[in-house]
């Protein structure tokens, strides 16, 4: 099935959860994930099963003033 992280195509085996897309993509060590524009917990990616065309957000945190 086909997907898009951040507007890049990826590939995954049908079934595959947020988690197994996260493990490919290598994020940052500090991340907020969405799917869909649906805000998802860090505790429920291995439960949120992707479907095909979903897109991934993955939006890591910006500091400064």
């Amino acid at each position: 099935m086909n997907v898009l992280i951040n507007q890049e195509p990826l590939e995954l085996p049908e079934g595959a959860s947020l988690a197994d897309a996260l493990r490919v993509c290598d994020p940052p060590a500090v991340f907020a994930a969405a799917v869909n524009l649906q805000f998802v917990p860090r505790s429920s990616y291995a439960e949120r099963v992707l479907a095909e065309g979903d897109r991934i957000e993955i939006i890591a945190p910006i500091t400064g003033g």
